[in-house]
């Protein structure tokens, strides 16, 4: 009723005009490009996300009961594993009791730390790094990761579906996440599992509307990697995405000094978690746990890619002294991130803060370069008259309800509107499309 409601809606108007008055000055202190990314992006977004909220997604409940049975199946087989494995009987469920079963019982050696409380610590890092010589211990994990599957995604997801439209409304964030990207919540639709094959088997239950209907997936290749290129202005990564190579292969070429034709495929993989972990920061220890290589190997590769890479090197030591003299550091819209503790004498502080200023730019300007996009595409949609909705942001992914009759008119329009969200860009941004009657079948 409207008497229950129009004081909480009157407040919310109050706080948001007093809001304005004191958040307005700062925006336009920031500069033309703060004052434009506002304007032009973060104020048009906010229609694109209640589009989006108020559209949901439709979810199939009898397909995620189905499956809900077929995981039940499979952790009680692998309990049943763990335990003959063990010889013994103990909840495979409760941390504490695997701790006592694997290192008190079983003998199995502990060389990290007790926990606070005096209990061994049975996490994912210790685990994994027991699977290999123990097997009980990869069972284990597998058994962990099938029962939070099931009962954060497959059992939850049909009790949030709203009865009255049938579908799953998420809440997304657009000021939450320092970086810039969106967030969703209430529920987190953007960390549906994609790593594992039971993970992705989820993205089947999301399906369109109805049978005139099919979702389409558009999704940015490599976007970060890209972006890496395009802001380091590092010649060699530049010319290689020019030339549409292999990245990962282009890189495993240059670190081990071989043809393109000469690399292996664990050159190659090698290459691969450089390229992604370099730039968050990753040393040599991180580099050879990853790999499973000494750290004295992965200190060498290290140093191999940043001679092949010095560009790249550059804008890392550049980024982080301009984050030193000035506070902050910026994306290619002009999104500033403040880093308070860039200049502690706290080493580790000091460091995360560094970390931080090398890798905004990137994952900032990857934000900035979709929500451009979505706020273009939901303009073209309305004056093309298309009925098909769009219905989700993944990260760097966009899924949509399309009308069948609409795709082929659609897809041109979605591809332009991504890939020249930010114009005269020297790399190439490509984006991958897909259609099918659920979101695994299209991504």
């Amino acid at each position: 009723p409207v008497e229950q409601i129009k004081d909480y809606a009157a407040e919310d108007a109050d706080i948001t005009i007093q809001l304005r008055d004191y958040l307005a000055p700062k925006l336009e202190a920031g500069g033309p490009a703060l004052l434009k990314l506002f304007r032009e992006v973060e104020a048009p977004l906010v229609q694109v996300l209640a589009d989006i909220e108020f559209a949901g997604v439709r979810i199939d409940p009898d397909f995620l009961g189905e499956y809900s049975s077929e995981l039940a199946v499979q952790i009680a087989g692998l309990e049943k594993k763990i335990l003959e494995e063990a010889g013994f009987t103990f909840n495979v469920a409760s941390p504490k009791q695997v701790g006592e079963a694997l290192f008190d019982r079983m003998k199995i050696p502990y060389t990290g730390r007790k926990m606070k409380s005096g209990q061994y610590s049975t996490d994912e890092d210790v685990l994994t790094g027991l699977a290999a010589e123990y097997p009980i211990c990869a069972d284990i994990l597998a058994h962990r990761g099938l029962q939070k599957l099931k009962s954060t995604y497959v059992d939850a997801l049909p009790a949030l579906i709203n009865p009255r439209t049938g579908r799953v409304h998420s809440s997304f964030n657009q000021a939450l996440a320092a970086t810039g990207r969106l967030s969703s919540q209430n529920p987190n639709l953007q960390n549906i599992p994609i790593r594992t094959p039971e993970g992705r088997k989820v993205r089947e239950a999301f399906i369109p509307r109805d049978e005139d209907h099919l979702l389409l997936s558009a999704d940015y290749s490599q976007i970060e990697l890209r972006l890496i290129a395009e802001i380091s202005g590092e010649d060699a990564m530049l010319e290689a995405f020019q030339k549409g190579l292999d990245i990962h292969l282009s890189t495993a070429a240059r670190v081990f000094e071989v043809s393109l034709d000469e690399v292996k495929p664990e050159q190659r993989r090698a290459a691969k978690t450089v390229n992604f972990s370099i730039i968050y920061g990753a040393g040599a220890s991180n580099l050879s746990n990853q790999l499973g290589i000494k750290r004295s190997e992965a200190k060498e590769l290290i140093e191999n890619y940043f001679r092949q890479y010095a560009g790249l090197k550059k804008y890392m030591e550049n980024t982080v002294d301009f984050a030193r003299r000035n506070g902050y550091v910026e994306t290619l819209l002009g999104r500033r991130r403040y880093l308070r503790d860039i200049n502690s004498r706290n080493g580790m502080m000091r460091s995360m803060n560094e970390r931080i200023a090398i890798n905004t730019p990137i994952q900032g300007t990857a934000a900035d370069l979709i929500k451009v996009a979505m706020v273009n595409i939901r303009r073209a949609m309305i004056d093309g008259g298309f009925q098909s909705k769009m219905i989700l942001q993944v990260h760097d992914e966009l899924v949509f309800d399309a009308r069948k009759d609409e795709i082929e008119r659609l897809k041109p329009i979605i591809r332009e509107k991504m890939q020249t969200a930010i114009p005269n860009l020297k790399v190439p941004i490509l984006v991958e499309m897909g259609t099918g009657k659920n979101w695994l079948e299209a991504h």
